[in-house]
């Protein structure tokens, strides 16, 4: 993974309304923990590091140039406005070259099972332990030809060199089952039904032989 360079600003302002007076000047209030240092509180640009966040997925990879100095920082969590679909605040971790870190990888199932069967992602990511410059973006999980009655756990998950899993070995990360037929979905359906009380009139023909 390599990381995107992005010019940083401290920031001696905090709380709601300086928060919003960044924003209001297109750019992100940010903290940067890491190293048995105080937190580093910055001012980032809206653009840039919206740009390099989407490239670089959830556990993105930063080079952040804090008045002149650099540090490798990774994303640890991005606060999202989901209405104006912007970035409210970042926290950053910061990192070494060679550094391991514990990580959550999203899960990239690929492929298609085998005919008459179905695939339930159970876990969405699964964490593990990798270099701080070489966390990949998401880990594929292949069902190709896969049938029903086949379990993925995380131990059979295959890992990119130099990552050890950290999720419980025995997590079941894909289940792959056999379709229901017509009658299990009709039979599942009128179940439900009967459970929530609702009930359906007769048909007009049934109806005039009750008569």
């Amino acid at each position: 993974m390599s990381a995107e360079k992005i010019t940083a600003e401290t920031r001696t302002e905090f709380g709601k309304g300086a928060a919003r007076r960044i924003r209001r000047e297109n750019k992100i209030p940010a903290v940067m923990y890491g190293h048995g240092n105080e937190p580093i509180h910055l001012t980032l640009p809206g653009h840039d590091t919206m740009m390099a966040i989407k490239h670089g997925g959830a556990n993105a990879l930063l080079e952040l140039d804090v008045e002149g100095t650099t540090q490798l920082a990774l994303v640890k969590q991005v606060q999202i406005d989901h209405i104006r679909r912007v970035i409210e605040h970042v926290d950053f971790v910061a990192v070494r070259a060679g550094e391991k870190v514990t990580v959550e990888i999203p899960i990239n199932v690929v492929g298609d099972a085998a005919p008459d069967s179905m695939v339930m992602t159970e876990l969405n990511a699964i964490t593990v332990e990798t270099e701080a410059t070489h966390v990949p973006e998401s880990i594929e999980v292949s069902v190709e030809g896969l049938s029903g009655g086949t379990q993925i756990l995380a131990q059979d998950v295959v890992l990119p060199q130099g990552t050890t899993l950290v999720t419980d070995a025995d997590a079941l990360v894909v289940n792959v089952t056999g379709a229901p037929s017509a009658a299990q979905v009709e039979a599942e359906l009128e179940e439900a039904e009967a459970e929530a009380g609702i009930v359906h009139d007769a048909p007009a023909a049934e109806a005039g032989e009750s008569e």
